[in-house]
């Protein structure tokens, strides 16, 4: 039951959260980071009880929920799903703990709706059930909608309104999609309806692909439906942005890996070449877009584009290794960029700007803040020894050897993502020192405490990778 333990607990959380006075900041803030902390020890057991010598899915909780309709409760992880789980509970403390300062009205509303959202998207990545999924796919908007809408910065509205109906847009097939596919197995539970083998002809596996599909392309998000993406970075406040980039947009990946694929092999062949190339469409669109930003938050946005742009071209175009290599990059990605967003908005706090021409020079007045920075980019460029350089080098070494000029492509986005990061290190740190700066403020305890976090785990997966590739290749390499 640990699975099920792990989304009870955040709802427990809100729960308290609800009870208490609401002009107790600090107890508030207290409850919501301890409700995080121990949600996130408590999901430590996976990891060191996770047997990679078994094959299939582990921790499973499989409860008749509709019985009427072989509708189940039905959890469980494999190696595929194992560090999305360990990234949503990490991260959840890491944003909360970012909020201490940034968020000051309505704190009670506001941690209750990072735990909820917290709940929602371990559940997304542990239901092995094609309802239980959806219902968890679609209450992880509610949340993260309301954290834009109300916390964001001044077009939140817009930018809440946008990623509500893009995302809507897309799950409404996914689950017309799900009907038909539950019309045909009789069932909605996964392992049951992949084992069955639905012979389903391969024109009817070809939309029903592109309707799963659609729905995780615009999570991901992928070209050209990736135009809500920096909206919600720009105006979410921090914590918002580290969960969205961290965690939201691996919804879209996973969904690729653990439903499209293996419910609609016949598809694939067909569309691979598709999002193979939307794939390297979106690594170098998002880079080239990347260089011309004025806005640090939207540069790290578009970034995300590009860089989510490799993950799939891993899953499409890069063969089994290609795809263990995408699930280490959702990881990487996760880690990386979140640390990005959590550094923007420590600049944030202290100047209430994000632009580039309001910076200049910063690190003689901030050392310890240009030391996180730069080590945030290098892992999000792939300097070898950092956690970024194992995800891009596997999945270009599996696209190489199916795919050459898609590998080709993808290195050269490589290039552009240094390029334009590092051009984001100088406009911010080197340079003459702009005076509005000179009195600016460097990291405090509690920050470097959270970029502390962030950047052991950079050290710890870039150089002991196989402690988590062991564990990956067991579900990755009998994925179909």
């Amino acid at each position: 039951m640990l699975l099920s333990i792990l989304l009870i607990i955040p709802i427990i959380g809100t729960v308290l959260l609800a009870l208490l006075p609401r002009e107790n900041k600090e107890l508030l803030k207290g409850v919501a980071f301890s409700t995080a902390i121990i949600n996130f020890l408590a999901s430590l057991p996976l990891y060191f009880s996770f047997d990679t010598a078994k094959e299939g899915y582990q921790f499973e909780s499989k409860i008749a929920w509709i019985s009427s309709l072989n509708i189940y409760y039905h959890v469980g992880i494999d190696g595929l799903s194992l560090f999305l789980v360990l990234l949503t509970t990490f991260l959840s403390a890491i944003a909360i703990l970012s909020s201490w300062t940034g968020i000051t009205e309505q704190l009670k509303e506001y941690y209750a709706l990072m735990l909820l959202l917290e709940t929602a998207v371990i559940g997304v990545f542990v239901s092995l059930d094609l309802f239980l999924f959806y219902l968890f796919w679609e209450a992880s908007l509610i949340p993260m909608a309301l954290l834009i809408g109300r916390w964001g910065s001044d077009q939140r509205i817009y930018a809440a309104t946008k990623f509500i109906l893009y995302t809507m847009a897309g799950s409404t097939l996914m689950l017309v999609a799900s009907l038909v596919v539950y019309s045909h197995g009789g069932t909605s539970d996964l392992p049951t309806l992949v084992a069955a083998n639905l012979n389903l002809s391969v024109g009817v596996q070809k939309w029903l692909f592109f309707a799963f599909a659609l729905a995780f392309a615009v999570k991901v998000p992928l070209f050209p439906l990736h135009t809500w993406l920096p909206a919600a970075h720009v105006q979410a406040p921090t914590a918002g942005s580290i969960m969205l980039a961290g965690v939201l947009l691996k919804m879209g990946t996973y969904g690729f890996l653990r439903f499209a694929i293996p419910l609609f092999p016949a598809a694939v062949p067909i569309w691979t070449p598709l999002l193979s190339a939307l794939a390297v469409v979106s690594i170098l669109y998002g880079a080239m877009v990347a260089l011309v930003q004025e806005d640090v938050k939207k540069l790290v946005a578009y970034s995300s584009v590009a860089h989510m742009g490799f993950i799939v071209l891993g899953i499409f175009s890069g063969g089994q290794l290609g795809k263990s290599g995408a699930v280490i990059q959702m990881v990487n990605h996760g880690l990386s960029t979140g640390m990005l967003f959590f550094m923007v908005g420590v600049l944030y706090e202290r100047r209430h700007t994000r632009l580039f021409k309001e910076y200049g020079g910063i690190w003689i007045k901030t050392p310890v803040f240009g030391m996180f920075f730069l080590l945030a980019t290098l892992a999000s460029v792939g300097l070898p020894g950092l956690n970024g350089f194992v995800g891009e080098f596997i999945i270009l070494l599996g696209v190489f050897s199916v795919n050459k000029t898609a590998a080709v492509f993808g290195t050269f986005g490589i290039v552009l993502a240094a390029w334009y990061l590092l051009t984001a290190v100088r406009r911010i740190l080197f340079g003459p020192l702009n005076l509005a700066n000179q009195n600016l403020t460097d990291m405090n305890g509690r920050e470097i405490a959270i970029a502390i976090c962030l950047v052991s785990l950079f050290f710890f997966i870039g150089l002991f990778p196989n402690l988590i590739f062991d564990k990956i290749n067991s579900a990755v390499f009998i994925t179909p």
